[in-house]
C-alpha cells in the first residue's frame, strides 16, 4: 500500500517539517515490514482568491490532482472520527489487508476543505481543538509511524 499525504501549505524550513521528515524517514524504514511501499508529503499553494468559499474550491482541485486515482481518501477534520493509535493502526491493516493499493490523507488550508472538490470521502480528527495545519501534518506523520510500529510489534508504542 501507497501513502500520501496531500496538504496546503508549504512547510520548507519549519521545525514541523523537520519533525515530519523524521517520522516519514523512519515509516519508510518499517514500511516494507508493514506493507506500506511508499510514503510521499505532497504540498500545493495557498489559494490567493480573496472569497473563502472560491479559496477552498481552489484548494480542493490542487488537492484532488496530488491524489492518486482510486485511493481510499481521509480527510482531517476536527469534525472526522477519533480514534486510538491502536484504532488507527487497525484501520491501516484493515485497508492493506483489503489490498487498498493507494490511501490519501488530505489536509486542507486555513479555510478547510472543499468536500465537494474532493469527492466521498471518510474523515479523521486530532480532537475536536483546532491545531495549526503544519503541527497536523507533525502529528499525522508520527501517527502513521506509530501504527507502523504497532504493526510490526516494534517497542516505540508501549500503551
Amino acid at each position: 500500500m501507497r501513502l500520501t499525504i496531500a496538504a496546503v501549505g508549504h512547510g520548507r524550513g519549519t521545525p514541523e517539517a523537520a519533525l515530519c521528515e523524521d517520522f516519514i524517514g523512519r515509516a519508510r524504514a518499517l514500511g516494507r515490514q508493514a506493507g506500506v511501499t511508499q510514503i510521499a508529503l505532497e504540498e500545493v499553494p495557498l489559494s490567493k482568491l480573496r472569497e473563502s468559499r472560491a479559496r477552498r474550491a481552489e484548494e480542493g482541485e490542487r488537492l484532488a490532482r496530488r491524489i492518486p486515482q482510486g485511493a481510499h481518501v481521509l480527510l482531517l477534520d476536527p469534525r472526522g472520527a477519533n480514534m486510538t493509535s491502536e484504532i488507527f493502526a487497525e484501520q491501516l491493516a484493515g485497508l492493506r489487508d483489503a489490498a487498498t493499493r493507494d490511501l490519501a490523507f488530505v489536509i486542507g488550508g486555513p479555510d478547510g476543505l472543499d468536500p465537494q472538490a474532493l469527492g466521498a470521502a471518510g474523515s479523521l480528527a486530532f480532537g475536536a481543538q483546532t491545531w495549526p495545519h503544519l503541527l497536523v501534518r507533525a502529528m499525522l506523520c508520527e501517527q502513521i509511524y506509530r501504527g507502523l510500529t504497532i504493526l510490526c510489534r516494534h517497542p516505540y508504542h508501549r500503551a
